[in-house]
């Protein structure tokens, strides 16, 4: 499923949920030191699903802000 933003922007695609966080596929990783693994997203960011879309409550430059490394340290 693909994951937006509130204002509809792209973020990133589920890999699958893990421990109460979405966890993206690597292609959503970001660039430099960030590229090459999965990044998670807390599920209280979730604001509901439509269709095969996960929506969240923030807007895209905001939410990818608050992506978390898999040790749950900020990215």
């Amino acid at each position: 499923m693909e994951v937006i933003g509130a204002d509809g922007v792209h973020v990133g695609t589920v890999d699958r949920v893990e421990s109460g966080r979405i966890k993206l596929t690597t292609a959503d990783s970001g660039e430099g030191r960030h590229k090459g693994h999965h990044h998670f997203i807390d599920l209280g960011l979730v604001a509901g699903i439509e269709g095969q879309r996960v929506r969240l409550s923030a807007n895209a430059a905001v939410a990818v802000s608050l992506e978390e490394e898999r040790s749950g340290k900020p990215t």
